[in-house]
């Protein structure tokens, strides 16, 4: 079920990480009820940034948004979660996703077979957190009785849920069956969620259990300003970006191919300012409303709760902007 109260904030790389640590400490003044950090390029590792908001904060979950699980093998990514639970026991959440091309192409990965790898490292995972000898024989993941094997502090079970930052309907369904929770994708419309929804029931009723047992967070890009052309513009350069370097999240979201074939033509990847600043010419109004929360307070309020009407549990608000603490005061629980 939804909860009107439930909000996140989203973190990348636009701030210096001593001011994202401020930012963290308003939002949790403010009532939020979590952070999550971006791994999504080779620019900002999660589980540092992760690391400081968790040692300067009390209450607020701390989450990975997410990180790749090709890149860490099933015991380390345990090991590491671990260490992160010792320091915020409690308030660690595990976010992993099946990475994208062309950047794991570039760095040696092939992605192939994602679900069946994801699998194998969310159940691997899981068990190593749970404090158990873990034997596993997979295509991916091989495990020959390992264990999380600490000496000189308490050995427990760490209460570190998994939520999978699934897209494609295929991997929505994988979540349902197995995750504890789904991290949804931001720029993609509110209708797509419906679809996801489905997705994620189906799976879920795999394991005996329905789509209103998992969390639901998603992330939405919010761009607030008074001045309602100004939040729109500073929205339009990163609906930009995606637009040419990850088509599939805005054809599932119904962005015309057209527009897409044309925004394509003018990115390159990694793609220069000069080039996202050009192809923005060609991006209108409707398709950056229609992917983000973007405009004035009122609007970008209202845009949220067409995610939280659409399957979402608590939106995760990726700022845009200079004013990070408008978007943090505008969704501040009873605001």
């Amino acid at each position: 079920m939804t909860d009107g109260t439930r909000v996140a904030m989203y973190l990348q790389d636009a701030h210096p990480l001593r001011e994202a640590m401020e930012y963290v400490q308003y939002a949790e003044a403010k009532g939020f009820e979590a952070v999550w950090q971006a791994e999504s390029r080779l620019v900002r590792e999660a589980t540092v940034p992760m690391a400081a908001f968790a040692a300067v904060t009390d209450h607020i979950k701390v989450g990975s948004g997410v990180v790749a699980s090709w890149t860490r093998n099933a015991a380390l990514l345990a090991a590491t979660f671990s260490t992160l639970d010792d320091l915020a026991p409690g308030r660690v959440l595990l976010g992993v996703g099946a990475w994208w091309d062309p950047l794991a192409r570039k760095v040696g990965i092939d992605r192939a077979r994602p679900l069946r790898q994801m699998r194998e490292v969310v159940e691997s995972v899981r068990a190593l957190l749970a404090d158990q000898n873990v034997t596993y024989d997979g295509e991916f993941v091989q495990l020959d009785g390992v264990e999380l094997d600490y000496v000189f502090q308490e050995r427990r079970p760490k209460d570190v849920p998994i939520y999978i930052g699934a897209t494609g309907m295929k991997m929505m369904e994988l979540t349902g069956e197995i995750a504890d929770g789904v991290v949804l994708n931001y720029l993609v419309s509110p209708t797509y969620n419906q679809r996801a929804m489905e997705a994620l029931e189906r799976g879920a009723t795999k394991a005996g259990r329905s789509v209103d047992d998992l969390d639901r967070p998603q992330l939405v890009v919010c761009s607030v300003d008074e001045d309602r052309q100004a939040a729109l513009d500073g929205a339009r350069l990163l609906v930009t970006q995606y637009l040419g370097q990850q088509p599939h999240i805005m054809k599932a979201s119904g962005v015309p191919e057209s527009l897409l074939e044309d925004v394509g033509r003018v990115l390159t990847w990694p793609a220069t300012l000069e080039q996202v600043q050009e192809a923005s010419k060609l991006v209108p109004d409707e398709v950056v409303q229609m992917i983000c929360a973007a405009g004035t307070p009122e609007e970008c309020r209202e845009q949220v709760e067409h995610y939280r009407r659409n399957g979402c549990t608590s939106p995760i608000l990726y700022p845009l902007g200079d004013d990070v603490r408008l978007m943090i005061d505008t969704f501040a629980p009873g605001s």
